[in-house]
């Protein structure tokens, strides 16, 4: 069987670490106590507002969305698809642009701009340009597109 001191011992112990963890400078059992269920509270507070704060994160995030963007390269250009769930006016003169910007040239293209904003083109690189262009310079220029849309966009509401 246990002592009674022993018991006291692991009991103080106890009180110690629980001190310890709630930076309490209290001595005696109650006050102890009393430091850790403040402690409690005030992490349940912080819990509270981060939860709130990913909550608005996610609202704004889910309130305007950017587009998908996916690139694939092809015998001679580029696959490019650009989707987004919500209707998007000017994205098409944003993208076109940075086509242009990059000297890709347009050979087939389909477009929706309804509901929501579809994408699909094969891009060419102009015969006449020196440097070579890769999927991914593609891809940044296109992305590079939709976030200067996007932030243009953002300030006209």
């Amino acid at each position: 069987m246990v002592s009674r001191e022993h018991k006291r011992a692991g009991l103080h112990e106890k009180l110690q670490l629980l001190r310890s963890i709630t930076n309490s400078h209290a001595m005696n059992k109650a006050s102890i106590i009393v430091d850790a269920s403040k402690y409690i509270e005030e992490l349940k507070q912080k819990v509270e507002r981060l939860n709130q704060d990913i909550t608005a994160a996610q609202t704004s995030n889910n309130r305007n969305p950017l587009p998908m963007v996916t690139v694939e390269t092809l015998e001679k250009g580029f696959l490019i698809n650009i989707f987004s769930e919500k209707s998007c006016p000017g994205l098409l003169v944003s993208v076109l642009e940075a086509f242009q910007d990059l000297g890709l040239n347009v050979l087939e293209a389909r477009v929706s701009c309804t509901d929501s904003f579809r994408f699909q083109a094969v891009g060419g690189e102009n015969e006449e340009q020196s440097e070579y262009i890769d999927a991914q310079v593609v891809k940044q220029a296109v992305l590079q597109a939709i976030k200067n849309w996007s932030e243009s966009s953002d300030e006209q509401e």
